[in-house]
């Protein structure tokens, strides 16, 4: 009896020092913090993914699926979705349904606006604990299936049009690579990526394209992260000076982009609006008599304020552009076009915007800013907030703090 006991109690020893040593090997493989990229162990040792698919469209719901073979379903399934170019995925985690042979279904529905010309890689992924499975990668391009396009390239542009003759898209084409030509050799760029760029008929189109909250002001929009610019062209306006201005402005962005891509920060805003009304306009008659009267009425903007979005009312919004052509102008003329030139190709090795305007300018951009502002003959003004927030209403039998000024509960987080 004893002896039976006593091999009882090795074996449970045998088993927790085994068990023990299974959980620290999972430990170590997972101490990175990462999930192994496909390890098909444990309880996923069964799990085989079938390709993934996608459906749907600018007019129609997006849907990502997959099937798999299980023993039984894993703790989740994910969807992986990737914007081509970029680094980083996206997860979610997808809706799991039995097919009743063994198989199992995997479905996530897209959300929000994806603008149409977005190209996504995708694949779906398996968990279980440690334990992970990745499926195979296939690509989804999102079409804007309200039209039936017609394409025409030169050069990296690829033109997508539904109305006019074939003219009409050669014209607007050539003025879109004159454009790219012009500010690739401006900043040295020599390796442009390719650009898709569809154009509409209407205003109503258009914004059909740009999604929710687009502003009512807008003609066009370059996207670089998608590489696709989206414009209004009517046939009959194709030889006006209007299509040059805007198709120049937009794809002038894309070359900006280029030039200044690094995994940072962007560079001010106001700097990249100004390059291209630059090169698109130049500082005109009508751009520095807004400036000149906002400086006079004391509504100059100071370039910190529009290094960012720029205002929403159509007034200052259109003042923001003006006032960026006129910086990039007053640079231009203070420290000279190379100066400029190197100053936004700089951005490309990740330093900051004092880093980039101390060695363009000698001047960080405060000083900068401020050299601007005296140039219109103002100075910086004073900033409108943050402020304290106004008292409240108070009960008329409030009672005061007699060792202090302060009226007791006047302390506000």
């Amino acid at each position: 009896m004893r002896v039976v006991l006593a091999l009882v109690i090795v074996a449970l020893l045998l088993s927790t020092i085994l068990a023990v040593g299974g959980g620290g090997s999972r430990a170590a493989s997972s101490a990175s913090g990462q999930p192994p990229e496909a390890s098909g162990a444990g309880s996923l040792a069964g799990l085989v993914f079938g390709d993934p698919e996608a459906s749907g469209s600018l007019t129609q719901p997006v849907v990502f699926s997959t099937s798999f073979r299980a023993d039984a379903p894993p703790d989740r399934v994910e969807l992986l979705t990737r914007v081509d170019g970029t680094a980083t995925d996206e997860v979610r985690e997808a809706l799991v349904q039995p097919l009743g042979d063994g198989s199992w279904t995997a479905t996530v529905p897209s959300i929000g606006f994806t603008p149409p010309n977005t190209l996504q890689e995708f694949r779906f992924r398996a968990v279980d604990g440690d334990d992970v499975v990745l499926g195979p990668t296939e690509e989804f391009r999102l079409v804007d299936d309200r039209f039936e396009w017609r394409t025409l390239s030169e050069g990296p542009v690829t033109l997508h049009w539904y109305t006019g003759t074939e003219e009409f898209a050669q014209r607007a084409l050539r003025v879109g690579v004159d454009a790219i030509d012009q500010a690739a050799e401006m900043l040295g760029v020599t390796d442009v990526r390719p650009v898709d760029f569809f154009v509409y008929d209407t205003t109503e189109a258009l914004y059909g394209a740009m999604g929710p909250g687009t502003r009512e002001n807008v003609g066009g929009q370059a996207n670089p992260l998608i590489r696709t610019m989206v414009g209004v062209i009517r046939p009959s306006d194709v030889d006006s000076d209007w299509v040059d201005t805007l198709v120049t402005h937009e794809l002038t962005h894309m070359v900006f982009a280029d030039a200044t891509d690094n995994p940072y920060h962007q560079p001010p805003r106001w700097l990249n609006e100004g390059l291209a009304v630059h090169l698109s306009e130049g500082y005109d008659v009508g751009r520095r008599a807004q400036v000149a009267d906002a400086a006079a009425h004391g509504q100059l903007i100071p370039l910190s304020g529009i290094a960012g979005l720029f205002p929403t009312t159509y007034d200052r919004f259109s003042l923001a552009y003006a006032e960026s052509v006129s910086a990039v102008d007053h640079l231009i003329e203070t420290v000279g076009r190379d100066a400029l030139v190197r100053l936004i190709t700089s951005y490309r090795g990740g330093v900051t915007d004092d880093e980039t305007f101390l060695a363009a300018t000698g001047a960080d951009t405060q000083d900068f800013d401020d050299a601007w502002l005296v140039a219109q003959g103002v100075t910086r003004p004073e900033p409108y907030g943050p402020r304290p927030a106004p008292r409240g209403p108070e009960p008329s039998d409030w009672q005061s703090d007699p060792t202090s000024s302060t009226a007791v509960g006047d302390s506000r987080p």
